[in-house]
This record gives C-alpha cells, structure tokens and sequence, in this order.
C-alpha cells in the first residue's frame, strides 16, 4: 500500500504525514477560533472533551497510515515551522464511485495567501503522479462562500465539476444540504 507522503508546497509550506506530534499545535489553533473548526471538523462534538476527540482522530489516522484508504496531512511553515492548518484525503464519502474527500482546515492568520490552494494542487499532482484514476470529491455547506470559491478554484484548474443536486450531510444528528465538487485523476480518454 502506499504511505502517506511529505509533500512541498509552493511558497514555503510543507505537508508533513499527520501524526500525534501535532496534538499540541491542532488544539492551540483549535482555540484560536473554535467556530471555525467545528466548521471545517464537522465531526467534532461540541458535547465533548475536545483533546480526546483529537486525540482520537490522531490514532485513527496514524493505525491507517499505509493503508492508502485515507492521506492526512499537517501543513507547516518551513521557515517557523509554525503549524498552518490540516489537510486530507478521507473515506467519508457521498458518491458511489469516489475514492477520497478532500477536507482542509487553516488557521484563521494564514487565509487568504493561497496556502489551501497551494497545498490542494500538491496533494492532487501527487495523486497524478501515482498514474491510478482517483475521484475526489470537495463537499461544502451552501453557504460558506470562501469553500465555494476555493473548490471553484480547485475544479477550475483540474477540469473538476460541480454536483447539480444538494447532498444531504448528517452533522450533530441534523441532515445538512452540500454542495459536491468531483474532480477526477488520470481518467483516461474513455472513462
């Protein structure tokens, strides 16, 4: 299986394989600006101790490591070395014939420098690379504008599309109405 590569990113930033060593860093930023967290980790249960939740996430991702069912990643300054955000490829998947959804979260003091963007098209040429068709799917709630923006950005530049119909989510026991961006990896001329 393939492990969970680093990765550089244009502009300074790394993506370093997540693991427990960023515990510390996700739960300073987390308290930075909670709001937006539990908006970009929708899984997280505002009910609960948030370390333990993190903490868990961390053991999930770290026991599938090479499993290649999912390719999380912390981004860092390389400079500072200051943790920026986190990024992933996950299983939580809305359409029958995906591979990965695409999730990101950055620290409020590092949007809107092209840090998402950048990281994005590093994890996609990376996945282009590996010469394997993948779908890739980019959910975002209808009204968070810079998401929007940013898949449009992202399905712009990889030949991506747009999901016509809403896709209902379940979050906190509610069904919430999603956009769905798909962008495809090596399809070839006839898939």
């Amino acid at each position: 299986m393939t492990k969970t590569p680093q990765l550089s990113v244009d502009g300074g930033f790394s993506l370093n394989p997540l693991s427990k060593v960023a515990l510390t860093p996700i739960l300073n930023a987390f308290n930075e600006d909670p709001e937006s967290a539990y908006s970009a980790l929708p899984w997280l249960d505002k009910n609960k101790e948030i370390r333990q939740q993190i903490r868990d996430m961390l053991f999930d991702v770290e026991s599938q490591d090479e499993s290649d069912e999912i390719h999380f990643w912390s981004i860092v300054h390389d400079e500072s070395k200051e943790f920026v955000g986190l990024i992933g490829l996950g299983d939580e998947l809305q359409l029958l014939h995906s591979n990965y959804n695409l999730g990101y979260w950055v620290r409020s003091k590092f949007r809107r420098q092209g840090i998402t963007i950048g990281s994005v098209n590093t994890i996609l040429q990376w996945l282009n690379s590996r010469n394997e068709f993948f779908r890739i799917e980019i959910t975002v709630h209808p009204h968070n504008a810079a998401g929007l923006a940013t898949a449009a950005s992202v399905c712009n530049g990889w030949d991506g599309e747009l999901v016509e119909e809403f896709i209902g989510i379940e979050i906190a026991n509610r069904t919430v109405p999603h956009r769905i961006h798909i962008i495809d990896i090596n399809r070839g001329g006839d898939s």
